[in-house]
């Protein structure tokens, strides 16, 4: 029984084999194209290579993109190409809200913390927060050593890089974040998560979050737990009393 049974399957796979042969010679080629979407041509520019479809957020010599916490002036200091954290000033975010996006970001760990002895969460600690909740850490993580979950390139809390591609202290670093922003069905508390947000991670061109699921927003203490927010959101960089500096930031809506 089983030999026959065997035979039939080998047969039916054979036959669908040259049902398939038949039907891709009765094709044309040209019926398989797809002309319904001409991709936008974009261009890069600059030594820094900034898509033509992209907001640039930061180049050089002021802030005039982003704002305190609180709505009012951002107070971080910006000198030629990079701004850097002022300490106790607090968060600063983008004018505009932004959804899902490819955002482009070069931050650099300072070399005080690192001659003063911090180490951990206290050395070069800064985050990027997506929609102003979902955190991509940064920190000061070559050659040292935190919670994995919480070191350079994590999404803080919830997943742990791929491999660690930090620089040496004081080298400009670079993060390229492809970031899915969550869909929710109704408003307040009476909402449902449709579809979780995403992010994609690649740290000085190496990739080390694939497409991870986020959990929800950022937690300190505890598990994260979505909670209904509007569909586009300022970005913000975090004040952990580290002076952390940034460069050369642009976004593309996605």
């Amino acid at each position: 029984m089983k030999n026959n049974r065997k035979h039939l399957f080998s047969l039916i796979a054979i036959f669908a084999l040259m049902a398939n042969v038949v039907i891709a010679q009765e094709m044309k080629p040209e019926e398989t194209e797809d002309w319904s979407r001409k991709p936008e041509a974009v261009q890069l520019s600059g030594k820094n290579k900034v898509p033509s479809d992209a907001l640039v957020l930061f180049s050089k010599g002021n802030l005039d993109s982003w704002i305190a916490n609180d709505g009012s002036e951002a107070k971080w200091k910006v000198k030629g190409s990079a701004f850097t954290v002022e300490p106790g000033t607090g968060e600063i975010k983008t004018k505009e809200s932004f959804g899902s996006c490819q955002l482009h970001i070069e931050w650099n760990s300072p070399k005080e913390d690192f001659k003063a002895g911090k180490t951990g969460q206290g050395c070069g600690n800064s985050g990027i927060f997506l929609m102003g909740i979902y955190e991509v850490q940064v920190l000061n993580s070559f050659e040292m050593e935190t919670y994995y979950n919480g070191q350079a390139s994590s999404i803080y809390k919830q997943h742990i890089p791929l491999v660690n591609a930090s620089l040496e202290t004081g080298k400009w670093q670079t993060y390229d974040i492809i970031f899915t922003a969550p869909e929710f069905e109704g408003e307040g508390e009476n909402f449902k998560v449709l579809k979780p947000a995403y992010v994609t991670v690649i740290h000085n061109g190496v990739l080390v979050q694939n497409h991870v699921e986020l959990k929800g927003p950022t937690e300190y203490i505890g598990h994260p737990k979505y909670r209904w927010h509007a569909n586009k959101l300022p970005i913000s960089l975090q004040d952990h009393s580290n002076r952390v500096s940034y460069r050369n930031i642009w976004i593309r809506n996605l």
